[in-house]
């Protein structure tokens, strides 16, 4: 995780691309809103997970509110959703 992810949210979802080099967690706050992160993890930065942008910081009132946001900015996601059915 990354300092985009409070250590007080709860990750309950993390999405890989096929190439295991981007990643979406979806987690959710204390106060029962959810959110979502993407990640990257190249060689340079060892194998760790580095933040792609900041959207952990919009709050959703659900689960599938977050999801389906993540989906709409994240161009890889719905496909790897897709794969993993």
């Amino acid at each position: 995780m990354s300092g985009h992810i409070d250590k007080s949210w709860l990750v309950f979802r993390s999405i890989e691309n096929s190439d295991h080099d981007r990643c979406v967690d979806l987690f959710q706050r204390p106060d029962g809103t959810f959110g979502f992160e993407e990640f990257r993890r190249d060689v340079e930065d060892v194998g760790e997970w580095t933040p792609v942008q900041y959207y952990s910081d919009i709050a959703y009132p659900t689960n599938d509110a977050a999801l389906n946001a993540a989906i709409h900015v994240i161009p890889w996601l719905g496909e790897a959703i897709k794969s993993r059915h």
